[in-house]
């Protein structure tokens, strides 16, 4: 398998040092009769890599569709470098949350990832050279190039997921988000992942991922962003991945060992791993290879 380079079409090399990625003004949303958001003022400077926490419900989901533009604002604005999202659309790569996708259209590996390229390509052009070569480097990047003719109903959870996430990728975007990338997906999975991932941050791509795994994003990540509908904490993993923050935004039912040599942090004892999503509802396929 090949590491992620920085492969990128010239439109999207937009970010510079030191410029902001994401700019979050009083943002607010409602979903119903339901405050989801209150008041989120924050910055997250070009190529970082940030992890965003929070308990079910706290609003990472609708964080991240917020910025996408998917989501009506009940106050406040967002910039995606500099630009409302609805002008910022050839620089986003998504990778949604499962429960919000459906898998068992009758296609192959190959064009579930060409999906990616749509935004590119548009409806009615055939796939150029160029789309192809970039499908066939994404499945190389997640294991899949053997299954690029596999029927998605074929493929077990991790490798659909493993699809999901070269689809990702083929968007080409400087700015990355994902929306609980790794629950249900077997350690091996978890492991590329974070390996593509950090080859994407060393590349200077903007990374925003939820989790609800704390160690792992406090382990990988140079940030930490913490939600409860309102903004708890927002900053390096040394200054935000405390037992004060952390316990207010979770609660006090969080446990807590001594920093570890080989992180410099201290660690959660909880099992992270097993959550429910901010829907309620237990992620399909949960524990599946």
């Amino acid at each position: 398998m090949t590491t992620v380079d920085a492969r990128q079409s010239s439109s999207t090399r937009t970010a510079a040092a030191g410029s902001t990625a994401v700019r979050l003004s009083g943002v607010s949303v409602r979903l119903g009769d339901r405050l989801a958001l209150a008041e989120i003022d924050c910055e997250i400077g070009a190529g970082a890599f940030v992890g965003l926490l929070g308990p079910n419900g706290s609003g990472k989901s609708t964080l991240l569709r917020a910025v996408l533009g998917l989501l009506p604002f009940a106050a406040g604005r967002v910039e995606v470098f500099g630009r409302p999202p609805g002008q910022a659309r050839d620089l986003f790569s998504y990778l949604p949350q499962r429960q919000h996708l459906g898998l068992d259209l009758p296609i192959r590996a190959a064009d579930a990832v060409m999906m990616g390229r749509l935004r590119h390509a548009g409806w009615l052009r055939a796939p150029s050279r160029e789309d192809r070569e970039l499908v066939a480097w994404a499945l190389e990047q997640v294991g899949l190039a053997d299954r690029r003719n596999a029927p998605l109903r074929e493929l077990s959870f991790g490798q659909q997921q493993r699809l999901l996430f070269a689809r990702a990728l083929v968007q080409q975007g400087e700015l990355i988000l994902l929306d609980e990338p790794m629950t249900g997906v077997d350690s091996q999975t978890q492991d590329l992942f974070v390996e593509l991932l950090g080859g994407l941050h060393a590349a200077g791509r903007t990374i925003v991922m939820a989790t609800h795994d704390l160690n792992m994003a406090a382990c990988v990540c140079d940030s930490l962003l913490i939600l409860n509908q309102s903004l708890i904490a927002h900053g390096p993993v040394s200054e935000t991945f405390t037992p004060a923050v952390l316990q207010k935004a979770y609660g006090a039912h969080l446990h807590f060992v001594e920093a570890l040599p080989s992180t410099g942090h201290a660690q959660v004892l909880e099992d992270v791993h097993h959550h429910e999503t901010e829907t309620g509802e237990a992620p399909s396929g949960a524990g599946l290879a």
